[in-house]
């Protein structure tokens, strides 16, 4: 009777565990199969909600002297309630996004126009699935003055990683997560 009263928990905990591990599977198979169906159409909006800029001598200065917001830091730079956004169309991009670092050249006269914005045609447009487990998009995109290589990884939650590699900036990566562009 004893050995019933071990054994008996054993099994029920043993099922419980098989029960939700199962239902893990499907809910990240549902999530692949939404995220296929994103990769198929190539229509897509990703919001960021933070940036992580370069870590450079002056950028450290601008966070010392207390003029980001609260919530950032020397790495990461909240972007929660900026309007940015990277839509992918077919094969138009479009775009604007926060940028934090530094330039190498190429300023506008005037110093406008630190943000990157893209609206246009993407070339070199890859899209790999790796290992079911997200996808890896690489292309490169061009701005009235600059080009870029960008590189995103968006996992089956929607959660996206990006970095844009710029031909007159330091590097930025962010991360933030995927819409479906609704159509109009």
């Amino acid at each position: 009777m004893k050995y019933l009263k071990n054994i008996i928990p054993s099994i029920v905990l043993a099922f419980v565990v098989f029960a939700c591990s199962s239902s893990k599977n499907l809910t990240q198979n549902r999530q692949m199969v939404k995220l296929d169906s994103m990769m198929n159409t190539k229509n897509f909006t990703i919001e960021s909600n933070w940036a992580q800029p370069q870590m450079t001598n002056a950028l450290q200065q601008v966070l010392n002297s207390g003029l980001m917001q609260p919530g950032s830091g020397a790495g990461n730079i909240s972007l929660i309630g900026n309007h940015n956004y990277l839509t992918i169309s077919g094969d138009s991009i479009k775009s604007y996004l926060p940028y934090f670092g530094e330039r190498q050249m190429n300023v506008d006269y005037g110093g406008g126009g630190s943000a990157i914005e893209f609206n246009g045609l993407m070339d070199n447009y890859e899209v790999k699935n790796v290992k079911d487990k997200f996808y890896s998009i690489n292309f490169n995109a061009k701005s009235k003055s600059e080009s870029f290589q960008v590189f995103i990884k968006i996992y089956p939650n929607l959660k996206t990683s990006m970095v844009l590699n710029s031909t007159s900036r330091f590097p930025i990566s962010y991360s933030g997560e995927i819409k479906l562009e609704e159509k109009k």
